[in-house]
């Protein structure tokens, strides 16, 4: 699960990038207030990275997800990617746990098939 949540925190911290360029031409917002909300958001998205596997890890990637997609109203594209990432986000966390499950079922498989060396 942690490679496949990693992979995808990983992809959002480009997206969250790279929304942060096409937010600085809003006349609205400061260059200081727009790299400071992304610079926090990139950070988070490597910080949850090491902490996936950890309670409350996948909580975060979730409320990261809403943030994500609520950022699509300073950047409208955001409101697509956001939820492509949230859908990539649920595919990680759904099919880790499914991969990380067949890992420790033929680990065990293979641990009870091979005899003690005594």
């Amino acid at each position: 699960m942690r490679t496949l949540c990693a992979s995808t925190l990983i992809g959002e911290f480009f997206v969250i990038g790279f929304a942060g360029l096409v937010a600085m031409k809003d006349p609205d917002l400061t260059t200081a207030t727009v790299w400071t909300v992304s610079g926090i958001a990139m950070f988070l998205c490597l910080a949850l990275c090491g902490v996936v596997t950890r309670p409350g890890g996948i909580a975060l990637g979730w409320i990261l997800q809403g943030a994500l997609i609520a950022s699509g109203f300073v950047v409208p594209t955001m409101f697509f990617l956001g939820a492509v990432f949230a859908a990539l986000w649920w595919a990680s966390v759904h099919y880790g746990r499914k991969i990380d499950e067949a890992k420790a079922r033929f680990a065990a498989e293979a641990a009870s098939s091979t005899p003690d060396a005594a």
